[in-house]
């Protein structure tokens, strides 16, 4: 028969390879491409110079995702994980018309 601290002995370092296994896989979201159906849905550009204006009269210049309120990455992120998207990386310098002003 095995004692309570000897079974939580055994079982610490299980756990802690556990935890920060499923830490690095939430942390590394996938990246959202422009022919996913979300992206299309929204208008989605990695790049917002090639948004079509004709199409979404609402983006202006210098609407970007890295100023949107969606976007959960630092300033400085090329990629950060977006709200509108199912939390898939974005590209900051991408647009898409859920794009709302950061405050």
């Amino acid at each position: 028969m095995t004692s309570r601290r000897q079974f939580i002995l055994t079982s610490l370092p299980s756990a802690a390879v556990l935890l920060s296994g499923a830490s690095i896989a939430t942390a590394q979201a996938a990246r959202l491409e422009e022919s996913d159906p979300i992206a299309v849905a929204l208008g989605y550009k990695h790049d917002a110079g090639k948004v079509d204006t004709k199409k979404y009269a609402a983006f202006a210049a210098g609407h970007n995702c890295a100023n949107c309120q969606l976007f959960q990455g630092k300033p400085a992120d090329a990629w950060g994980v977006c709200g509108a998207v199912g939390g898939k990386q974005v590209n900051a310098k991408g647009w898409c018309s859920a794009w709302n002003k950061k405050a």
